[in-house]
Protein backbone atom coordinates (compact mmCIF):
# COMPACT_ATOMS: atom_id res chain seq x y z
CA UNK A 1 0.00 0.00 0.00
CA UNK A 2 1.20 3.30 -0.75
CA UNK A 3 2.12 6.24 1.80
CA UNK A 4 2.32 9.52 1.04
CA UNK A 5 2.40 12.45 3.88
CA UNK A 6 0.16 14.72 2.02
CA UNK A 7 -0.86 18.65 3.15
CA UNK A 8 -4.00 18.38 1.48
CA UNK A 9 -5.81 14.70 1.38
CA UNK A 10 -8.34 15.86 -1.33
CA UNK A 11 -5.71 17.96 -3.87
CA UNK A 12 -2.81 15.91 -3.34
CA UNK A 13 -3.78 12.22 -3.03
CA UNK A 14 -5.57 13.06 -6.69
CA UNK A 15 -2.83 14.64 -7.91
CA UNK A 16 -0.33 12.02 -7.33
CA UNK A 17 -3.14 9.45 -8.41
CA UNK A 18 -4.21 10.58 -11.60
CA UNK A 19 -0.44 12.34 -12.67
CA UNK A 20 1.88 10.60 -11.17
CA UNK A 21 0.17 7.07 -11.25
CA UNK A 22 0.05 6.72 -7.72
CA UNK A 23 -1.01 2.74 -7.72
CA UNK A 24 2.70 2.18 -9.36
CA UNK A 25 4.74 3.98 -7.13
CA UNK A 26 6.37 2.22 -4.09
CA UNK A 27 6.59 5.51 -1.39
CA UNK A 28 8.99 5.84 1.17
CA UNK A 29 8.34 3.54 4.15
CA UNK A 30 6.32 5.59 6.68
CA UNK A 31 8.93 5.21 9.60
CA UNK A 32 11.43 6.73 7.55
CA UNK A 33 9.14 10.00 6.71
CA UNK A 34 10.03 10.91 3.53
CA UNK A 35 9.55 14.82 3.48
CA UNK A 36 9.59 18.21 1.79
CA UNK A 37 9.31 21.14 3.79
CA UNK A 38 10.22 25.25 3.32
CA UNK A 39 11.60 27.14 5.84
CA UNK A 40 10.29 30.08 4.15
CA UNK A 41 6.52 28.90 5.15
CA UNK A 42 4.83 26.18 6.79
CA UNK A 43 3.00 23.66 5.27
CA UNK A 44 -0.33 24.88 3.97
CA UNK A 45 0.33 28.79 4.63
CA UNK A 46 0.51 31.77 3.16
CA UNK A 47 3.30 32.57 0.82
CA UNK A 48 5.38 35.55 0.54
CA UNK A 49 4.68 37.83 -2.24
CA UNK A 50 8.14 37.87 -3.66
CA UNK A 51 7.53 34.27 -4.50
CA UNK A 52 4.61 35.39 -6.92
CA UNK A 53 5.23 36.15 -10.72
CA UNK A 54 6.09 39.67 -11.57
CA UNK A 55 4.62 41.99 -13.90
CA UNK A 56 3.28 40.50 -17.59
CA UNK A 57 -0.02 41.27 -18.95
CA UNK A 58 -1.07 40.10 -15.78
CA UNK A 59 0.31 42.42 -13.53
CA UNK A 60 1.47 39.94 -11.74
CA UNK A 61 2.60 41.65 -8.22
CA UNK A 62 5.84 39.49 -6.80
CA UNK A 63 9.63 39.29 -7.36
CA UNK A 64 9.51 35.51 -8.77
CA UNK A 65 11.95 34.57 -6.26
CA UNK A 66 11.89 30.62 -5.74
CA UNK A 67 11.12 29.47 -2.68
CA UNK A 68 13.52 27.45 -0.43
CA UNK A 69 13.08 23.57 -0.42
CA UNK A 70 14.27 20.98 1.57
CA UNK A 71 13.47 17.61 1.80
CA UNK A 72 15.02 14.19 3.46
CA UNK A 73 14.65 10.70 4.31
CA UNK A 74 14.41 9.64 0.68
CA UNK A 75 13.41 5.78 -0.19
CA UNK A 76 16.34 3.26 -0.42
CA UNK A 77 17.82 3.35 -3.97
CA UNK A 78 17.13 6.91 -5.29
CA UNK A 79 18.95 7.92 -7.87
CA UNK A 80 17.69 11.49 -8.57
CA UNK A 81 14.31 13.10 -7.59
CA UNK A 82 11.97 15.39 -9.67
CA UNK A 83 9.90 18.60 -8.22
CA UNK A 84 6.49 19.51 -10.03
CA UNK A 85 5.12 22.79 -8.62
CA UNK A 86 1.17 22.77 -9.60
CA UNK A 87 -1.94 24.77 -8.68
CA UNK A 88 -4.95 22.48 -9.41
CA UNK A 89 -7.41 25.13 -9.98
CA UNK A 90 -5.20 27.65 -12.16
CA UNK A 91 -5.47 28.34 -15.78
CA UNK A 92 -9.51 28.68 -14.50
CA UNK A 93 -9.66 24.99 -13.38
CA UNK A 94 -7.17 23.40 -16.30
CA UNK A 95 -4.21 23.41 -14.05
CA UNK A 96 -1.30 25.15 -13.88
CA UNK A 97 2.38 23.70 -13.33
CA UNK A 98 4.82 26.31 -12.41
CA UNK A 99 7.91 24.46 -12.48
CA UNK A 100 8.77 20.88 -13.80
CA UNK A 101 12.42 19.33 -12.83
CA UNK A 102 14.08 16.60 -12.99
CA UNK A 103 17.26 14.92 -12.75
CA UNK A 104 18.02 16.69 -9.13
CA UNK A 105 21.32 14.28 -8.12
CA UNK A 106 20.18 11.93 -4.58
CA UNK A 107 22.97 14.06 -2.75
CA UNK A 108 20.65 17.11 -3.15
CA UNK A 109 18.47 17.56 -0.67
CA UNK A 110 18.05 21.18 -0.90
CA UNK A 111 17.96 24.61 -3.23
CA UNK A 112 18.01 27.50 -1.75
CA UNK A 113 15.66 30.73 -1.97
CA UNK A 114 16.21 32.31 -6.11
CA UNK A 115 18.23 28.94 -6.90
CA UNK A 116 15.86 28.09 -9.44
CA UNK A 117 14.72 31.32 -10.68
CA UNK A 118 17.38 31.04 -13.73
CA UNK A 119 18.16 28.53 -15.95
CA UNK A 120 19.55 25.28 -14.11
CA UNK A 121 23.53 25.88 -13.96
CA UNK A 122 26.12 23.79 -12.62
CA UNK A 123 23.67 20.33 -13.04
CA UNK A 124 21.71 21.37 -10.17
CA UNK A 125 18.69 20.28 -12.21
CA UNK A 126 16.95 19.36 -15.68
CA UNK A 127 14.69 21.73 -16.66
CA UNK A 128 11.42 21.01 -17.37
CA UNK A 129 8.80 23.19 -19.21
CA UNK A 130 6.13 24.60 -16.92
CA UNK A 131 3.40 26.58 -17.98
CA UNK A 132 5.38 29.01 -20.48
CA UNK A 133 7.50 26.93 -21.87
CA UNK A 134 10.34 27.60 -19.23
CA UNK A 135 13.11 25.35 -17.38
CA UNK A 136 12.61 27.46 -14.56
CA UNK A 137 10.73 28.48 -11.89
CA UNK A 138 7.62 30.76 -12.41
CA UNK A 139 5.48 32.43 -9.70
CA UNK A 140 1.76 31.95 -8.82
CA UNK A 141 -0.37 34.97 -10.30
CA UNK A 142 -3.92 33.79 -9.65
CA UNK A 143 -6.85 35.85 -10.43
CA UNK A 144 -7.50 39.09 -8.47
CA UNK A 145 -9.80 38.26 -5.99
CA UNK A 146 -9.78 34.49 -5.79
CA UNK A 147 -9.42 33.23 -2.66
CA UNK A 148 -5.95 31.97 -2.27
CA UNK A 149 -4.67 29.08 -4.55
CA UNK A 150 -3.41 26.00 -3.38
CA UNK A 151 0.56 25.69 -4.82
CA UNK A 152 1.36 21.97 -4.11
CA UNK A 153 5.34 21.47 -4.07
CA UNK A 154 5.83 17.56 -4.97
CA UNK A 155 8.89 16.13 -5.24
CA UNK A 156 9.55 12.31 -6.58
CA UNK A 157 12.55 10.03 -6.22
CA UNK A 158 13.26 8.01 -8.78
CA UNK A 159 15.93 5.28 -9.78
CA UNK A 160 17.08 7.11 -12.86
CA UNK A 161 20.38 8.69 -12.96
CA UNK A 162 20.71 12.06 -13.10
CA UNK A 163 21.93 12.57 -16.71
CA UNK A 164 19.13 9.87 -17.71
CA UNK A 165 16.45 12.44 -19.05
CA UNK A 166 16.73 14.72 -21.76
CA UNK A 167 15.81 18.47 -21.75
CA UNK A 168 12.03 20.17 -22.07
CA UNK A 169 9.80 17.31 -20.94
CA UNK A 170 6.48 18.94 -19.63
CA UNK A 171 4.31 17.54 -16.91
CA UNK A 172 2.95 14.69 -18.88
CA UNK A 173 6.70 14.02 -20.70
CA UNK A 174 8.04 13.78 -17.12
CA UNK A 175 5.22 10.90 -15.89
CA UNK A 176 5.97 8.88 -18.80
CA UNK A 177 9.43 9.08 -18.55
CA UNK A 178 9.76 7.50 -15.18
CA UNK A 179 6.89 4.88 -15.27
CA UNK A 180 8.22 1.98 -13.41
CA UNK A 181 11.06 4.63 -11.90
CA UNK A 182 9.39 5.92 -9.53
CA UNK A 183 10.28 4.86 -5.61
CA UNK A 184 8.12 7.15 -3.79
CA UNK A 185 6.74 10.75 -3.04
CA UNK A 186 5.76 13.63 -0.98
CA UNK A 187 4.28 17.15 -1.04
CA UNK A 188 3.43 20.18 0.87
CA UNK A 189 1.21 23.32 -0.27
CA UNK A 190 1.90 26.54 -0.05
CA UNK A 191 -1.17 29.04 -0.48
CA UNK A 192 -1.15 32.64 -2.39
CA UNK A 193 -4.04 35.26 -3.46
CA UNK A 194 -3.91 38.49 -4.93
CA UNK A 195 -6.47 41.30 -3.18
Amino acid sequence: MSVFRLASAATGLALLSICFGAGHMVAANAAEGFSITSPAFKDNDLMDRKFAAKGGPRKCDGENISPPLQWSNAPAGTKSFAIVIHDAVGGHGLGIDHWVAYGIPASTTSFAEGAVSKPPQDGNYVGGKNRIDRPFYFGPCPDVGDLPHHYEFIIIATSLEPGALAPGLDKAGLIKATEGHRLGATSMIGRYGRK
